[in-house]
């Protein structure tokens, strides 16, 4: 009886330690996920935290596609290749009242810029370039509908609405960061206007199914993300230096790019997403029947 017991404990003792890490955190099992991310300053603290060993700390093997187009990296979403991606809030709001089960688990940061020719004389009524449903458009009004009156040409592909700007056939065009700054590189002027809300239309999403069955490892991926935001806070080039190693950039936009205030793990107020399904409606002329607790997982923020 002695010898079992004495086994028993052993085997009670090893296997704390295999379970248990001096934090007392659970270890043995391991976790994982597979988002996709934009080439977007957004993406800054996502790849930092890679870059940092901030998942591995968190016994998180993670693995991050980057997708230079936004259909390719829906499409992978849909079809269960991907447990989460960062995109932008218009698209987000079309996708839920379409059906698919999605829910935003943090906001992200990103920058938007205008670019015009240099030597653009100002004028009233402005010829400038977007994507129509898009955040492009939603951020042009933001911004801008108040100083110009607005003719919008719906151009989908960033380059052409760089390559219209430096020949004239556009007066301005509305470009995301860091690829803003590389039109700025190629002799184009850019114009940043300060963000007058606590959010961008800009997020990252997971799907219900990952929400249900990956909690633990969403959980650990938003304390990566914090971890890789507070660098940040303290040293901008950090996200600076990454952007331009992952994305592959030209280290010459270094100090072009405009970079926005990052900010710790946290979801958009009802409010602001509120006011984008406002948007969504007016423009499409539909109507979203899906509320924001429907919208937004908040449990992973709310304990950092």
């Amino acid at each position: 009886m002695k010898k079992n017991t004495i086994l028993f404990l052993s085997f009670l003792l090893i296997s704390s330690l295999i379970i248990f890490n001096s934090g007392g955190e659970i270890m043995a099992e391991d976790f994982s996920l597979k988002i996709g991310i934009m080439p977007a300053v957004d993406s800054a603290p996502i790849l930092l935290a890679h870059e940092k060993g901030y998942y591995k700390e968190e016994n998180l093997d993670m693995q991050i596609d980057i997708y230079t187009n936004a259909v390719n990296r829906q499409s992978a979403l849909q079809t269960g290749e991907l447990d989460g991606a960062m995109t932008d809030l218009i698209a987000f709001v079309n996708n839920v009242h379409n059906g698919f089960p999605i829910k935003i688990t943090t906001s992200t940061d990103g920058s938007f810029p205008f670019l015009v020719k240099k030597g653009f004389e100002e004028k009233e009524k402005i010829d400038i370039g977007m994507m129509e449903i898009s955040v492009s458009n939603f951020l042009t009004e933001q911004f801008l509908s108040d100083q110009y009156d607005l003719n919008k040409i719906y151009i989908s592909a960033i380059p052409a609405r760089l390559e219209m700007v430096k020949s004239g056939k556009l007066d301005m065009a509305i470009i995301p960061e860091p690829l803003a700054s590389m039109g700025e590189l190629a002799g184009l002027e850019k114009r940043v206007y300060k963000n007058q809300y606590d959010f961008t239309p800009e997020a990252m999403i997971f799907t219900e199914k990952a929400i249900e069955n990956n909690s633990e490892a969403i959980s650990r991926f938003h304390k990566a993300y914090n971890k890789a935001v507070r660098e940040i806070q303290k040293d901008d080039s950090l996200a600076r230096d990454v952007l331009i190693k992952e994305l592959k950039l030209k280290p010459e936009i270094k100090e072009l790019i405009s970079l926005p205030e990052y900010k710790l793990a946290r979801v958009p107020s009802e409010s602001y997403l509120n006011r984008v399904i406002n948007w969504v409606e007016d423009k499409q002329n539909i109507e979203v029947e899906v509320s924001y607790q429907q919208m937004i997982e908040g449990k992973f923020v709310e304990n950092d």
